[in-house]
Formats: C-alpha cells, structure tokens, sequence
C-alpha cells in the first residue's frame, strides 16, 4: 500500500485545552453520495451515537436496509466521565456532519471520543488504514534511555488494555527520572477481538520510532485503537501538578 504525508505544525497549549476540540478527521471523497435515504440514515445513526454512547462509554448500531444501510461506532476515552464522554460524542456527531457532507464514510477524533459511520459495515474489523501521529517537537532528555523506557512501558499497557475486564484500555504510568514521569494510555474500539486489539496496538506501537522518535509525547489515533504517552499527567484522574506547554507536530496517513 502506498501512503501520503502531509506535515504542518501546530502550537498548541495543553494546560488550558478544551479537550472536546477536533483531532482530526477523515471524509471519504470517494464514497460520495447523492441518496436521500442515505443521507436520512447517517443522519438517524448519528442520533442513536449520540444518545447511546454516553451511558456505557461506546455504543455500535445500524440502520436502513440492503445497499443503503449506514453502520456507526461511537466511543470515549475509558477514562472520562460520563458528562465528559456525552459532550465530546455530540459535538462529534455535530462536526462529522457539517464536515463530511454527502461522504458516505466518516470518521471523527476528539481527546475524550472517536466517532464514524461508513455504508460498509467495519464492526469488529482491525482498520490502520488511514492514521492521524502527533508528537512534541521537543526531545526528551537523554533520548537513548527515554526510549528504552517506553520500549518496557509500551509492552504492559498493551497487555493491559488486553485483558477482558479493561474493555480494550490500558493506562501507565512509570518515573524517567527523579523529576519526570512518563504517562502511557492506550485504547481498542470495544467491537474488536483480544487478537485485532493486539494486532492495531502493535501497529500503533510500531510507528512510535518512526514518527516520535526520541519526542517528549506522541500520539497516535487509528481507526479501531488510540495510543498515546506525554511527560505530564493527561488521564483521569490527574495528577496535582502543573502541564507543560508543548509545541506539536502532525502527520496524516493516508492509504
């Protein structure tokens, strides 16, 4: 497969973010639709994701018949609230729609949730197509021993989010240093097996040295998996302690 990059810098100040603000997103250009019933029941599912989601964290439905039915998947990060998870999948499915008009696949990444639809039905398939890398534009102090760190944190948030009773999230956190604290949060999109979840965390894990290499933070946000590690507390609950102001970079994957 051959993939496309596109870079641009983004300067972004982590203490005071709102965490409902957009990530990213993915319209496919070339599932164009024209289907007024289509259109009516991206509209339906996105109503259902935003209502449903809320109450366990994630929710999967469907509707309409045959060639025009639309599938969609809603969830939030394990480790937010409910009030928080209901806020971020609104705007989300308020956003995809104003952002992907007349696509008939389209995916959504918030800090707190992640949403899509698509006419093809992906529930439960392993989806690393398209990707979405941020990383601090700073290196960590003594880079060669940062990275040998994460090469021992990455493994046991892994194994973590694969246990049945964490529902696909695992989170970490481990000392560098006397004055620093690596802070490591993964997560699978609930429909998935324990196999797929490993297989999109491993990809996941894998592009940590090619994109955020020696970086002070990096994320990832996939499809069907999320990861993400910075030298500051960003998942609940928080430690009492002042983030760092960061400058972040992007790339997008394409396939």
């Amino acid at each position: 497969m051959t993939f496309y990059l596109l870079f641009f810098f983004l300067l972004l100040l982590l203490p005071w973010c709102n965490c409902t603000d957009r990530l990213g997103e993915f319209c496919n250009k070339d599932k164009n639709t024209s289907s007024k019933q289509v259109l009516a029941n991206i509209d339906r599912v996105l109503t259902e994701l935003a209502s449903k989601t809320p109450s366990a964290g994630f929710t999967t439905t469907s509707y309409g018949h045959y060639d025009e039915t639309v599938y969609g998947l809603a969830q939030c990060r394990g480790d937010v609230s409910t009030a928080d998870c209901s806020t971020c999948v609104n705007d989300a499915a308020k956003q995809i729609k104003q952002l992907c008009t007349n696509q008939a696949d389209g995916r959504i990444w918030f800090d707190y949730c992640f949403l899509r639809y698509d006419v093809k039905n992906f529930i439960g398939e392993v989806d690393t197509g398209f990707g979405i890398f941020y990383w601090n534009v700073e290196n960590a102090t003594d880079p060669e021993e940062f990275v040998k760190k994460l090469g021992e944190v990455m493994p046991r948030v892994r194994e973590e989010a694969l246990m049945p009773a964490n529902k696909g999230l695992g989170r970490n956190k481990t000392k560098f240093s006397s004055f620093v604290t690596i802070y490591s949060l993964v997560q699978c999109t609930r429909d998935l097996s324990q196999l797929s979840c490993a297989q999109c965390l491993d990809t996941a894990i894998a592009n940590i040295p090619k994109f955020c290499l020696y970086k002070q933070g990096c994320r990832v946000l996939y499809s069907s998996c999320y990861l993400r590690y910075e030298i500051y507390s960003f998942f609940f609950p928080l430690d009492s302690k002042l983030e760092a102001l960061g400058t972040t970079s992007r790339a997008i994957l394409h396939p």
